[in-house]
């Protein structure tokens, strides 16, 4: 199996989640590879994960890799059976809970902190990508900021920057050093902390920073917005994601709610987002 593994990267496959598995297998024979031991190892590797963490992380590369080999006459291609996944529901934040975090967060002297909130709702990015940002992908002015994500394959895409987005991150104290992060925060364990006081301390559901990124998908779709449109701006790859992931939210008969709902997007006078030495953009 190590040369099967080789000969998979030699071929520039992605070498995503391959070390633990070349690590298990090792020079074990791809002749005593059947289906059902893969499906064990996937357990034995991830005791504590489910179903799509089994299927990504070990039968799928497993599969690509041994199906490669075949694909050279090495061996007979292989089919194994995923694990039934059943997607849990997840929580999504909401244009209210973004402003009460934001708030707490500037009355904390963590202005931000705030925007690193405000900033994923807006805009759907992920954690990764957030803290990832410097100040030279980001143009005030023009309202958009570029993100770049690395794994599985790198890309990038230019987010736009609705109002409340621009505000907060003008309000943040910084010198603008163009190689400088324009949130502070290194990676996403950095943040947990810091994120999880100001939920306590603002009396808020206890959602993580990702909660905001669901936000986003779940408010475009009950705005009306088609998947597709949702899939481009929030930076899916697909719209299939958009669907299987928040079908949810188009299933849900209270959408129509929000047709008297016409301040969702901006921040209401009891609610306001206060931001010390405003900036003109």
């Amino acid at each position: 199996m190590a040369q099967v593994f080789t000969a998979y990267l030699d071929a520039g496959k992605s070498e995503r989640f391959l070390l633990k598995l070349a690590e298990h297998w090792k020079d074990t024979l791809i002749t005593d590879i059947f289906p059902e031991t893969i499906r064990s190892a996937a357990k034995k590797l991830y005791p504590n994960a489910n179903e799509p963490t089994w299927n990504r992380q070990v039968i799928k590369p497993t599969q690509a890799a041994i199906n490669h080999c075949a694909g050279l006459g090495w061996c007979s291609r292989i089919s194994v059976a995923r694990y039934v996944e059943n997607p849990e529901v997840k929580t999504p934040a909401s244009a209210e809970w973004v402003r009460r975090f934001a708030a707490q967060a500037t009355k904390d002297g963590l202005p931000h902190l705030a925007a690193l909130c405000v900033f994923m709702f807006g805009t759907a990015a992920r954690i990764s990508e957030a803290c990832r940002m410097n100040w030279k992908d980001v143009d005030l002015h023009d309202a958009t900021a570029t993100l770049y994500m690395f794994k599985p394959t790198p890309w990038q895409r230019k987010a736009h920057l609705p109002r409340p987005v621009v505000v907060a991150i003008a309000n943040i104290v910084s010198n603008r050093n163009p190689n400088e992060s324009v949130f502070g925060y290194s990676e996403r364990g950095s943040v947990r902390q810091s994120w999880n006081n100001v939920v306590k301390r603002a009396g808020l559901e206890k959602l993580s920073p990702h909660c905001c990124r669901h936000g986003f998908a779940t408010t475009m779709l009950h705005q009306g917005y088609d998947v597709k449109t949702v899939a481009e701006l929030g930076g899916w790859k697909d719209a299939t994601t958009v669907l299987r992931t928040y079908a949810h939210a188009i299933n849900d008969k209270t959408v129509t709610d929000t047709l008297f709902d016409t301040n969702l997007a901006q921040p209401n006078n009891k609610n306001q987002l206060s931001y010390r030495n405003k900036r003109r953009i």
